[in-house]
């Protein structure tokens, strides 16, 4: 091996060996253990929510193959309509043209271009991670077997009255000009402004005041509201405005939907452009005042751009003074005309939620528009008891209380886009306006008897990404097709996925899977928190606080992160902060840390939480663990190649040592296993880390010393035979979490240990041999242990040498303390550097000495000539003095009011933490003070 570990000359190679070989295909024999992928998009790039939960899926998927489980890690990547579409018209513009310039199909073929030259950096990163999806199945939700299962699925809900069509309210983006989910709708609070409008009473008695942070929308107002138990309008039920600036009158209605305590307690209905005023109209939409408004109070305002509209629908309903405005400018006139005529009351500050588009940036707009629905509530039935009877488990099991509260309150989907990059919807109209829907157009003219030359145009909307990844299940493993993968893999075994999309895909799984198999498409449902940063802030480019785990696992420079954090910002005037917060928090860059310490940083932090706090330091500290594990491995094969390692039944003699590191690594692996069966990769970590680190390396590596020393050469063999048993079953125990570090250490230490074999991936998981555990020898050597600590304790508080030798008197010991010594002298002896180990008779008198308890046994080490005892205490005594001085410093700048308000709350816990440790260093100072003076 290597001097050092690099994890650089390591990764690469290996990952390049294992796709090459073979080794992440399913086999075709075993118990299915089958993870979906979650898609990611195809025009994205890794960032830290995919490392997290791609590491867990890896992590899972190389545990069960080694287990024996026939493994399918399914890959796969989405094809992103809106974000794909944006990414190619982008190109487009750059060249002074437009999507419309090129035309549908040529647009479409542009697409499939760059998705051939461009579309693969995802994969490529997903490699960089480890990750052993089966690469040879991987699919994408635009190609044509996904497409097939797409189109059966729309034909076949449409069919039995399950898809239709109708006019509903939509989150629209004006500048995309199509509906979006509202997962890419962002709403973020803002400073706005609330305006209160007089609408004068028709019957002339005075003014009804509204509040709005939307007045231009009054334009297509139906009603005002009231709650129907508020005595300061009851009064007025019936009657009407005068809607300002329209000429139009519309009623008062009441509605438990207002509340009478925020505002003026008088609502302004607009139900074609805000969903909860829709619901208000749907629910007073039969009486006469309401139905006699135009379009029955259903009134559109706005163009697709978010202009104000003319009056080409028969009625004149908007003034010519805001025809053709954008709605900002219309805003503007608006406010003005109704100051110009008193009818603008005041205008306050006021915060708001502003929805705006993910991609576009573009403030949201509820529109009146045609889109096609699934009708939600049968779908839902069968899914909700999925869950319910156990059928489908959550892990946390409270997140199944998320998921029922969205499904029992569930609406209608709307599943089409105006765009043109996606599954196309199946359905043809003709110039009567009827409907027909099939698999293409020769089927639907042959089905209906229609003539060749019949008119007849497809639908131009495509359907929402989210339908088609809804199908995923089992449109990847081959359906509409009797596949022996979907017969084999289907339900899969869990999906690992982020609680917010647990609407937006896990419930759309759930239903489509039990619809169209009639049975769930997983059986668990894994959620995981949000990775945030190391102040518990969400990771995002206005904030700067992005990390990219490639720059973590090779390392990048300040300048290129300064680059990279403050380009393509939707916001530039934060560049300047965030370059200056970057400098600060990362001068040198970022160093490479490999992807080993990622996916362990990544594993000890995936508690059932909510969220992760991602912290570099911590990433730093499993490099370091990475290192501690290279140097172990170089120490047993120093230790071990070209020796006789008992491997051929040869006599060994095993110390208790042995015995106890046996034991321990027994107990290790039962902890590991019942930690990754309960998706606790956190407890996992940490029994692999403080095994490896805390006893194998810290402890049994120096123990074993003192066998590989002696004169026995059955205990010489037995002790490396004990290195290498364990030390190759720790490679299998972390491999699932560190896949790389652990193939090239096992290369080296498994055909040492008696194995082998090509790859430690195919390798079994370790098994817990309960007759290994050895309570005795565990028992002894914690004994030693806590005798060598406290020996060490005393060297450092009394700052005696490390490598002084010590005489050593023992008191008040029992029969098993003796037997303890007999058996671990030669462990005290050399670990603890001791010149004499003596027990004193229970009448013997004790000389002044520094006193260490195990137990009720007393260890004593005579301070007669160790140390200076003037000179020890006056050192001390400047120590004491100068943390004295610098307590009050501390204690006053904390005191002052002035510094805690202005001061970042990072700086102020800084200064606690160093106030906490001058206290305790002044406390054990003055304590060991007194211990030197009473000497």
């Amino acid at each position: 091996m290597e001097k050092t570990y690099s994890p650089h000359a390591i990764e690469q190679r290996w990952y390049q060996l294992w796709e090459d070989s073979g080794y992440f295909a399913a086999k075709q024999e075993g118990e299915s253990y089958c993870i979906m992928i979650p898609p990611p998009n195809v025009t994205g790039s890794l960032h830290m929510g995919h490392a997290f939960q791609d590491t867990i899926m890896d992590a899972l998927t190389r545990y069960h193959r080694m287990k024996g489980y026939n493994t399918l890690w399914q890959p796969g990547t989405d094809h992103a309509g809106i974000a794909t579409q944006m990414v190619v018209e982008r190109i487009i513009n750059a060249d002074g043209k437009t999507r419309h310039d090129l035309g549908r199909e040529a647009f479409i073929e542009k697409v499939w271009e760059w998705k051939e030259e461009s579309g693969g950096t995802i994969t490529r990163q997903l490699r960089r991670m480890g990750s052993s999806l089966d690469w040879e199945k991987e699919r994408f939700t635009m190609d044509d077997g996904m497409s097939d299962a797409v189109q059966e699925v729309f034909i076949k809900l449409y069919e039995e009255g399950l898809i239709y069509r109708g006019k509903r309210l939509v989150n629209w983006d004006p500048v995309l000009h199509t509906a979006v989910s509202d997962l890419e709708v962002l709403s973020e609070e803002e400073n706005g402004s609330m305006w209160y409008m007089r609408y004068p009473l028709t019957n002339g008695t005075g003014y009804l005041l509204v509040a709005t942070t939307r007045p231009e929308t009054l334009l297509g107002d139906a009603a005002v509201a009231i709650h129907p138990d508020d005595e300061r309008y009851k009064h007025l039920l019936g009657e009407f405005v005068e809607l300002p600036l329209t000429g139009r009158r519309i009623p008062i209605i009441a509605d438990e939907y207002v509340d009478p305590e925020f505002g003026t307690g008088c609502v302004k209905i607009t139900p074609a452009h805000d969903f909860n005023d829709y619901e208000v109209w749907s629910r007073h939409k039969q009486i006469s005042a309401i139905a006699d408004l135009p379009h029955g109070g259903l009134i559109n305002i706005f163009t697709v751009d978010a202009a104000i509209r003319g009056n080409d629908d028969g009625f004149t309903i908007i003034p010519d003074a805001y025809i053709g405005l954008d709605r900002f400018e219309a805003r503007k006139k608006i406010v003005a005309d109704l100051d110009a005529q008193g009818l603008l009351e005041k205008i306050a500050d006021h915060k708001l939620m502003v929805p705006r588009g993910d991609r576009t940036g573009a403030v949201i707009e509820p529109l009146l528009t045609n889109q096609w629905y699934v009708k939600i509530a049968p779908l839902a039935k069968p899914a909700i008891e999925a869950v319910e009877t156990g059928a489908i488990k959550f892990v946390p099991d409270n997140w199944k209380n998320t998921y029922f509260e969205w499904m029992r309150n569930i609406q209608d989907w709307c599943i089409s886009r105006q765009i043109w990059w996606g599954h196309r919807i199946p359905a043809w109209y003709d110039d009567q306006g009827n409907t027909y829907v099939g698999h293409n157009e020769a089927e639907i003219r042959a089905t209906h008897g229609l003539a060749a030359d019949y008119p007849l145009k497809q639908d131009e909307d495509v359907l929402d990404t989210w339908f088609s990844s809804a199908l995923w299940p089992f449109s990847t493993l081959g359906w509409p097709e009797q596949t022996p993968e979907l017969a084999k893999h289907y339900p899969t075994s869990v999906l690992v996925t982020g609680f917010d999309i647990i609407f937006f895909w896990v419930a759309r799984m759930i239903m489509m899977g039990l619809k169209f198999q009639g049975e769930v498409p997983f059986k668990e449902v894994y959620i995981h928190g949000l990775v945030r940063d190391a102040e518990g802030q969400k990771m995002s480019k206005s904030k700067g606080n992005v990390l990219d785990p490639i720059d973590i696992i090779d390392g990048i420079d300040l300048e290129a992160l300064v680059a990279k954090r403050v380009s393509g910002m939707m916001q530039p005037h934060l560049a300047k902060k965030i370059e200056q917060a970057t400098r600060k928090q990362f001068p040198d860059g970022i160093q490479s840390f490999g992807t080993d310490a990622l996916r362990f940083t990544f594993a000890s932090l995936a508690s059932t939480g909510r969220d992760i706090r991602f912290d570099l330091q911590r990433t730093e500290g499993y490099r370091n663990f990475c290192n501690k594990l290279w140097n172990a491995a170089r120490y047993v094969l120093m230790n071990t190649e070209d020796q006789d390692n008992g491997i051929d039944c040869a006599e060994c003699t095993y110390s208790h040592a042995d015995l106890w590191i046996l034991s321990r690594l027994n107990r290790t692996i039962g902890t590991t296993t019942d930690a990754i069966n309960s998706y606790r990769f956190d407890l996992a970590a940490q029994a692999i880390y403080e095994f490896t680190w805390n006893e194998y390396c810290d402890w049994y590596l120096e123990l074993a010393k003192i066998s590989l020393q002696s004169d026995d050469e059955t205990l010489q063999r037995g002790t490396r035979q004990t290195l290498l048993k364990v030390l190759e079953t720790v490679l299998r125990l972390a491999h699932p979490i560190m896949p790389f570090i652990t193939e090239e250490i096992w290369q080296q230490v498994g055909p040492l240990a008696g194995v082998t074999a090509a790859t430690i991936m195919l390798q079994p998981y370790p098994e817990s041999d309960g007759a290994a555990i050895n309570t005795d020898a565990e028992t002894k050597i914690q004994w030693t242990m806590d005798f060598i600590l406290g020996i060490r304790r005393i060297r450092g508080e009394m700052n005696i040498a490390p490598g002084k030798p010590l005489n050593v008197l023992l008191q008040n010991g029992s029969d098993t303390d003796q037997a303890y010594l007999k058996d671990s002298e030669s462990y005290l002896l050399k670990l603890g550097r001791l010149e004499s180990i003596t027990w004193l008779a229970a009448n013997d008198d004790a000389p002044e000495s520094a006193i260490a308890l195990v137990g009720d046994m007393k260890i004593l080490i005579p301070m007669a000539g160790l140390i200076d005892k003037d000179a020890e205490l006056a050192r001390l005594e400047k120590e004491i003095q100068r943390i004295e001085k610098e307590l009050p410093r501390i204690e006053g700048k904390l005191s002052n009011a002035a510094f805690v308000d202005k001061a970042p709350p990072e700086v102020i816990d800084k200064e606690r933490e160093k106030l906490a440790g001058l206290q305790s260093s002044l406390t054990n100072l003055k304590e060991q003070y007194a211990k030197i003076k009473a000497l």
